[in-house]
């Protein structure tokens, strides 16, 4: 039975002595912990915008950059996501990490990020992905499976003599941060969680209850 499935968290805790005062440096640190436990996927982050009628709208994406002013992923801007970026900035990111029994939220104001920057990550795909993009027409319906093999193949037989240039549909998204909060599962369901929230230009730090 569902109700029946249950885990005991008890690998960590987190405190407010340990826990750093930048939280994109906190997200970085539980980052690289769980890349070293070798965490499935560990860049999947579950994105949520909102559709046109204001209903939330979420699938999984990569993070591909963290930096210094957010966090950065890449996708087809004419896709169902690109679009509801672009009328209403307002996102939500989820990771969930089991491996090291963490959840992190972050929500914040997604913009495009420059023509070179996307252009430098298009470069560094892999030639099929480069591909890839110019044949997915992104969250539209198609007809069958075989429109987008014939269109692979299209594209395939074009590239062959030419550079492949970065589709101008395509590019990244950096979400500037405005609130995080970090979670760390811990035995009995007595949770740690630790919420920061932007005021000005300073991060205030607050424990919330499980």
């Amino acid at each position: 039975m569902l109700r029946d499935i249950r885990t005991n968290y008890q690998k960590s805790e987190l405190s407010e002595k340990t826990i750093h005062k930048k939280p994109l440096i906190q997200l970085q640190n539980w980052l690289e912990a769980a890349i070293s436990e070798k965490t499935s996927e560990p860049t999947a982050m579950v994105l949520s915008t909102n559709d046109p009628t204001g209903n939330p709208d979420s699938r999984v994406v990569l993070l591909k950059e963290l930096t210094a002013e957010g966090l950065i992923f890449f996708t087809n801007y004419n896709s169902k996501k690109g679009q509801q970026i672009q009328a209403n900035p307002n996102v939500s990111v989820v990771f969930f990490w089991p491996e090291t029994e963490r959840q992190v939220r972050v929500k914040g104001k997604a913009e495009k990020i420059g023509e070179k920057g996307s252009e430098i990550y298009y470069k560094s795909r892999p030639v099929d992905s480069q591909i890839a993009a110019w044949a997915s027409p992104q969250s539209q319906i198609i007809e069958s499976r075989k429109v987008l093999d014939e269109n692979y193949r299209y594209y395939q037989e074009y590239f062959q003599e030419r550079v492949i240039e970065k589709p101008p549909h395509w590019g990244g998204f950096l979400i500037r941060p405005e609130y995080f909060e970090f979670w760390q599962g811990r035995s009995n369901r007595m949770h740690d969680r630790i919420e920061y929230h932007l005021s000005g230009d300073k991060w205030i730090m607050n424990r919330l209850a499980p």
